[in-house]
């Protein structure tokens, strides 16, 4: 199995600032919901250090994003009290639906960034070698970010669509769906290993491409 460096190179910046980004609103919706837990501790910050994990943002990454193996990787939880929040079940799904949102914004302006990068391009005679390199990067910072969107989205704990999910279900159901969270992780790792997200590819492809559909009036 070869191992692709290059891709390497090109993909984990996009991971990282999308992963800092994507925890950073987790930390400040609930900062701005009354919860100063994650302020305390310093995770109301852009800066990657606060919020990367070694093993997840990092090494696993770096692994699956090198040898073509599926990505399962993770940043550090946002710590949170939610009994804090001015009001505990809005806040805890605003808190929640932050991070998605942020990826959301993050996916949208990697589109329009795509869109004038091509834009530029076009008026130019000669191109140099390295705006392949640039482009692959808003490819990836697109599709990315819609990747996490709809991973996040799952209702398994502990994923952020699994927040939600609890809070719509009666209560006896959310107890009972409470009592998974010990296994959640045991079940996304049995998704993966056994192609379980094979449909979200697809998913991301359709999405993605929806996005930078404005590049086709570009290129005809």
């Amino acid at each position: 199995m070869n191992f692709d460096i290059q891709r390497v190179l090109v993909a984990l910046p996009v991971l990282l600032l999308s992963l800092t980004v994507h925890e950073f609103a987790h930390a400040w919706v609930a900062l701005k919901q009354g919860d100063d837990t994650a302020y305390i501790l310093g995770r109301v910050t852009l800066d990657p250090r606060a919020h990367l994990d070694p093993i997840g943002s990092l090494l696993f990454p770096i692994l699956a994003i090198g040898s073509g193996l599926p990505l399962l990787g993770w940043a550090r939880p946002v710590p949170t009290t939610p009994r804090k929040y001015r009001n505990y079940k809005r806040g805890d799904i605003l808190v929640s639906i932050a991070g998605v949102c942020a990826n959301l914004v993050l996916a949208i302006l990697f589109a329009a960034a795509a869109f004038l990068f091509v834009l530029g391009v076009s008026q130019m005679e000669t191109r140099p070698a390295f705006l392949q390199t640039i482009w692959h990067m808003l490819l990836m910072g697109v599709a990315g970010n819609v990747a996490l969107i709809l991973f996040n989205l799952l209702p398994i704990p502990p994923l952020d669509g699994s927040h939600v999910f609890y809070h719509l279900l009666p209560p006896g159901l959310g107890a009972t769906y409470r009592r998974l969270m010990p296994y959640g992780m045991l079940i996304l790792w049995g998704l993966v290993i056994f192609g379980g997200f094979r449909w979200m590819g697809r998913l991301i492809d359709v999405i993605a491409g929806l996005l930078l559909s404005p590049i086709h009036l570009i290129v005809g």
